[in-house]
């Protein structure tokens, strides 16, 4: 972290910071201090400046209030305190043994796609079976950083493919609203605005709504070998204590009928 950054996170009073983080996450302070077992008289006072926070209270509140590992050493400089959580470059030698876990959980989904993305949905890596989604996406879209949920939604990605567009697109974007709303990553917010202005979007306000039955929304793909339909999961990292670690998720695509298993396992051929 620059010296630039940092003199600016400190400028910030760190019981203003723990405030916007409490009320995004809509606690009031009673239960926040509950929650963290200490006086609500306490939590006032670190609030409002009248008490300064030691390290550990930083770190307890910071914790209770879910606050992204990126974020928390934020509230530690603001407090005046070193970060404690380090941010090791994707490619340093400290993050090699992390990579190398991606990728066999990546190769271990083939014949299935599978990705991993970074916080921002870039790109990080892909299995041999990502080029079934990415077929006939245009090259400048796949120019690292290539951002996932932008070529799924451009009118030169995927969009023209995925059968059920205004579902799928629903479906993006309220994943995207979630973590921006945990984050208040301003990036995410421009992305945000970036993809809603793509075309697609349903006309009628209720095609992203669940239909009776649906358990799941499918991504549904137009293909030469017929309509393939898909299922996602998405893993994260349960232990991390590295910024770029707890950013990192995997997203796995598993068929959603029997026809695509059976297309993709004769295609592995």
């Amino acid at each position: 972290m620059g010296v630039a950054v940092a003199v600016e996170e400190r400028r910030a009073p760190v019981g203003a910071l723990l405030r916007q983080w409490r009320r995004r996450r809509g606690l009031s302070q009673l239960a926040l201090a509950v929650g963290a077992e200490i006086s609500t008289r306490h939590l006032s006072f670190v609030e409002t400046g009248r008490s300064a926070p030691s390290r550990e209270m930083v770190l307890r509140l910071a914790e209770h209030l879910d606050v992204p590992l990126r974020d928390r050493n934020r509230l530690l400089l603001a407090a005046g305190y070193a970060p404690v959580y380090s941010h090791a470059p994707l490619d340093s030698p400290e993050l090699r043994r992390v990579l190398d876990a991606v990728r066999r959980v990546l190769r271990a989904h083939e014949p299935y796609p599978a990705v991993a993305v970074d916080r921002r949905w870039n790109l990080v890596a892909g299995n041999a079976t990502l080029p079934l989604l990415t077929e006939g996406v245009a090259a400048h879209l796949l120019r690292p950083p290539a951002n996932a949920l932008r070529l799924t939604l451009h009118p030169e990605g995927m969009a023209p493919r995925i059968a059920n567009l205004g579902e799928w697109r629903a479906h993006l974007l309220g994943r995207l609203r979630r973590h921006l709303a945990l984050t208040d990553d301003p990036e995410l917010s421009a992305l945000h605005d970036e993809l809603r202005g793509y075309p697609g979007g349903p006309a009628d306000p209720e095609a992203g709504l669940p239909r009776a039955g649906d358990v799941v929304v499918p991504l549904r793909l137009r293909h030469p070998g017929g309509e393939l339909a898909f299922l996602s999961t998405v893993s994260t990292f349960g232990t991390p204590l590295d910024v770029t670690v707890e950013e990192l998720s995997i997203e796995s695509f598993f068929p959603a009928d029997e026809a695509t298993a059976a297309y993709l396992r004769a295609a592995a051929r």
